[in-house]
């Protein structure tokens, strides 16, 4: 490896790494506002500057600059700091000082790096330049005249989101950031450039005026808000959420989180269950105590024989299934964490899991995409399909509806027969995947929904050699951050037993128990319906007992994401009113008939999940794309029949759960992406 020398001490680099790179491989802090790890090199703040020698007797942007062998590279010298404070200098002309009214302070790059590396006075005195502020709708909130044109923004929206909507226009003092035409951002992943801005012109709009940064409480936890587990840290004062922003995972969600997963929190503190209720004569839900509402249940439950449903919802953590699962499982009852209908959950574990990990999607060289739409299942995960083909390493393929992905594809099909048909398929892409050194086959609900797709899909294992030596290519995307943990615990329904789709039907059971599921249309139910879930959604609008649990944020949770890895979401808040933990609810109803789980506390009901999953137990492991052990060859029913075109599951990225729907600024999104206007509140 070459060798160059930082401040006269040797080190050790990767050829094609810049001087800024190798300097912070030495352990020196390089000041930067444009450079960005993820991002394309733009070069044009100039606050990265060095000397380097050999090379001519001047600053150089250690950014823009390559390593090369026997470089050595000053940080720290006379002109590399009188070059840098010049440069704070000419940033600041402009910059309307305004730190006391500005939601970045506190975590603003340019207060902090001009302290360390400005000046203490200025030579500028002449009127400071102001510019328009900019709309760039209901997430983002803009002052413009702080921008350093940075082009942080423009870069991250061009080039990882994929949506070409903010740009720089103009030239020297007249330049400005701007959308096109002045309209809203409308990526999914819009407000990354929020953490992204190193100044505070652009901001959050939801958050605006809410708080300072050493007032929060700060828990780092997991979004629920898909499959994908993205690493998230909540923000909170007093029993508030008040924001979401992520953490940096590589192997999950690198440093970005979708919209929903940031600002649905809102919907946290909106509609919410507080107090146990239940339905009177007259059809009204009214207010009881806890022993109550415990004794209501029991009785009912009792009354039921094994005519009991339980169908757990896509917000669910592992424990509450698992108390759900001892309680409900020796009384007969059906169970189900399905409630989109999926045909998955027969098979072995690789048959629903992401096989190759979202980290192998940078290994992939070929991908089939079939009923689904990742961009608005995963925008995060779609943000790395992109990048994989922005680099010219992935040849896309789609089967199912399509849509906009941000990347270009070929479309071969939109139902079961286009999968059965591929291995003799002569198009473009039908030739690439069968060429491919890492073939990736992303299967979505959409094509799971259909009963005869399954074993078609299995079908392409064999034809395509998804399965080789050190590569796993069979990929489910779940879109529910409580699935994997259902399946894998076995939370579906036994032999002769039914399905979600079965237990909603009239007659279909006596007793149905929603753990947090409001997916379902219960109208044609008759049973009687307990709802223990968080917010007036749905099933709590159906229910005939409702009891109050704790959101995500509320409660210390295991989740699965869609590629197997456990995770552990951390308690920011307690919950409202006098909801309960999901499991501690279950807990206390199977004192009520007689057959007491055996744990008290989380830690015993961990303790008892992972004796009889052992699974849980591997936090924060995915399996990876190891040879699968087992045939992926024989999945599905080859006889049945298929319904026809697969349907993408998500439509309304921004409400597809209850949080979500009980979101302003969710709502005002759904409203401005399906171009429909909102009364005003």
């Amino acid at each position: 490896m070459p060798i160059a020398k930082v401040n006269g001490v040797e080190v050790e680099f990767e050829l094609g790494m810049t001087v800024l790179q190798v300097a912070e491989l030495a352990g020196e802090e390089i000041p930067r506002f444009c450079y960005h790890e993820r991002l394309s090199i733009a070069g044009n703040c100039r606050m990265c500057l060095v000397e380097v020698k050999p090379g001519p007797p001047k600053p150089q942007a250690s950014c823009a600059l390559p390593a090369a062998e026997g470089q050595e590279i000053f940080t720290s010298t006379p002109m590399v700091k009188k070059a840098r404070e010049g440069v704070m200098e000419f940033l600041l002309i402009n910059h309307p000082l305004d730190c006391p009214i500005c939601d970045q302070g506190g975590e603003c790059d340019l207060q902090d790096q001009s302290l360390g590396y400005g000046r203490d006075d200025t030579r500028y005195e002449e009127n400071k330049r102001a510019v328009e502020e900019k709309y760039m709708g209901p997430l983002i909130k803009t002052a413009m005249t702080r921008c350093i044109q940075c082009t942080r923004c423009v870069r991250f929206i061009t080039e990882i989101a994929g949506n070409s909507e903010i740009g720089l226009i103009s030239r020297g003092e007249d330049v400005e950031i701007t959308t096109y035409l002045n309209a809203a951002v409308t990526s999914e992943l819009s407000a990354n450039v929020i953490d992204l801005c190193p100044v505070g012109a652009l901001t959050s709009r939801p958050y605006a005026f809410e708080a300072r940064p050493w007032e929060l409480k700060k828990t780092e936890s997991i979004d629920v808000m898909d499959g994908l587990g993205s690493a998230i840290r909540v923000d909170s004062r007093g029993l508030a959420v008040l924001r979401v922003l992520p953490r940096v995972n590589d192997d999950v969600n690198e440093e970005w989180i979708s919209d929903k997963t940031r600002y649905a929190v809102d919907g946290l503190q909106r509609q919410r269950l507080d107090k146990p209720m239940a339905r009177d004569a007259a059809g009204r839900l009214r207010p009881v105590s806890w022993g109550e509402a415990l004794d209501i249940a029991a009785a009912k439950i009792k009354g039921a024989g094994s005519k009991i449903g339980v169908i757990a919802g896509d917000l669910q953590d592992a424990e509450s299934m698992k108390a759900a699962k001892d309680l409900f499982g020796p009384l007969g009852a059906s169970l189900d964490c399905r409630q989109d209908g999926s045909g998955l959950g027969d098979g072995p574990r690789e048959s629903w899991l992401f096989n190759p990990t979202i980290n192998g999607l940078d290994q992939a060289d070929a991908v089939l995409i079939v009923g689904s739409n990742p961009r608005l299942e995963s925008p995060v995960l779609n943000a790395r399909i992109r990048r994989q083909w922005m680099a010219g390493k992935l040849t896309v393929g789609v089967i199912g509806q399509g849509g906009d992905l941000t990347y270009d594809y070929e479309h071969l099909g939109d139902d079961a027969a286009a999968v059965s048909g591929l291995a003799k398929s002569k198009s473009e892409f039908a030739k690439a995947f069968k060429l491919a050194q890492r073939p990736l086959l992303l299967i979505g609900q959409g094509a799971l929904l259909d009963a005869g797709s399954l074993a078609a899909l299995s079908g392409l294992v064999k034809a395509f050699n998804l399965v080789r030596d050190g590569w796993n290519g069979w990929a489910v995307l779940h879109t529910a951050a409580s699935r994997v943990g259902g399946l894998d615990m076995g939370f579906v329904p036994a032999a002769g037993g039914k399905t979600a789709a079965d237990l909603v039907k009239k007659g279909g059971a006596s007793v149905l128990v929603l753990l947090g599921a409001d997916e379902l249309d219960l109208s044609k139910s008759d049973a009687f319906k307990i709802y223990v879930g968080t917010h007036g959604d749905a099933g709590a609008h159906a229910a005939d007992l409702i009891l109050p649990g704790a959101a995500y944020t509320e409660k210390d949770g295991l989740y699965v994401n869609t590629e197997g890895r456990v995770q552990m979401g951390q308690r920011a808040v307690f919950p409202k009113g006098v909801a309960k933990e999901d499991w501690a609810i279950l807990r206390a109803l199977s004192e009520r008939l007689g057959s007491a789980l055996p744990y008290d506390s989380l830690d015993q009901i961990r303790a008892k999940l992972f004796a009889d999953h052992p699974t849980f137990g591997q936090i924060d492991y995915a399996p990876g794309s190891k040879p699968s052990s087992v045939d992926l060859t024989k999945l599905g029913d080859a006889k049945v029949a298929s319904k026809g075109g697969y349907a993408n599951m998500v439509t309304s990225f921004h409400l597809t759960n209850p949080i979500a729907r009980a979101s302003v600024t969710m709502a005002e999104c759904s409203a401005l992406a399906s171009g429909t206007k909102m009364a005003a509140e």
